[in-house]
């Protein structure tokens, strides 16, 4: 049985199904319709992602910071090794500069003295002659040495006596200043040739003859 209420029309069944699908549906976008975004939520949204991102700018800024720091400090650290293995250099080169100040200077090296020299005749073989008998303590002088040169030999040191007394023993006298074998040998002045006829040899063994028999061969005039 049905109940009407005076002014409304009753829906059949299949009509009140939708007329309520329909209720349903408008309430639900009645209901979105009244829960709209507000502009505050949507702000908020907003700054969470803001507060986000700003949190990692800060972590990052921070990050960097420290990095900056490190490097700052690594580089001073460096330096300051660096300029203290200068200072330990400098402190060492420093010594070592005062030690060879130190030292007693070397003295360089004398050079041997260059050999005298002598000329190959009469004059040079005077000279090496008298500085050889000044080194034995030997008395001589040029004059007189000459002066019995030219007397016995005329200056030739090759010269040979065949006729006199010696030469008829059998020892002629030889050089320039015509001394015996046996007399140069007993007289022979060391540091000179064995040789009667050098130059050189004869007149100092002659001359340490005279020396030894006459006194010098200065004080010798005539044959000796």
């Amino acid at each position: 049985m049905r109940s009407t209420i005076s002014g409304y029309t009753a829906l059949p069944k299949a009509h009140k199904i939708s007329a309520t699908a329909v209720l349903v549906a408008a309430g639900a976008a009645v209901a979105l319709a009244a829960v709209p975004a507000t502009a505050a939520e949507t702000t908020g949204v907003k700054t969470v992602a803001q507060s986000a991102n700003e949190f990692g700018a800060t972590q990052q800024a921070e990050l960097d910071k420290a990095t900056d720091a490190a490097t700052a400090q690594a580089t001073t650290t460096a330096t300051a090794k660096k300029a203290e293995a200068k200072k330990a250099d400098d402190e060492r080169a420093s010594r070592s500069t005062e030690r060879t100040a130190l030292k007693p200077a070397t003295k360089p090296a004398k050079a041997a003295p260059a050999a005298k020299a002598y000329g190959d005749n009469l004059d040079g073989w005077i000279k090496q002659s008298l500085d050889i008998l000044s080194s034995k303590g030997i008395p001589a002088s040029y004059d007189g040495i000459k002066r019995n040169v030219m007397r016995e030999s005329t200056g030739n040191p090759h010269a040979i006596n065949d006729w006199d007394v010696n030469a008829v023993n059998g020892v002629p006298s030889k050089g320039l200043l015509q001394i015996i074998d046996p007399t140069f040998k007993a007289y022979h002045v060391e540091g000179t040739s064995w040789d009667i006829y050098d130059p050189v040899a004869n007149i100092t063994a002659s001359c340490a003859y005279a020396a030894d028999k006459y006194g010098s061969m200065d004080n010798v005039n005539s044959a000796y």
